[in-house]
């Protein structure tokens, strides 16, 4: 994954974040390559973000 397809700040969702790491796993067959491993990393963080972002909100 490219250091541009995932901007700070990103307007996803939460759901949506997850729905690409689940694809993600699905794509892999369960073993990730050096690739994949620095996407899932990537993916996670902006996962994590926009969960905060939720609770923020909510509160």
């Amino acid at each position: 994954m490219s250091p541009d397809s995932v901007t700070p700040g990103s307007a996803r969702s939460a759901a949506e974040v997850n729905e690409r790491i689940r694809a993600l796993w699905l794509r892999a067959g369960g073993s990730l390559s050096a690739q994949e491993r620095a996407e899932y990393e990537l993916l996670v963080v902006e996962w994590a973000a926009a969960i905060r972002g939720q609770v923020v909100k909510a509160a």
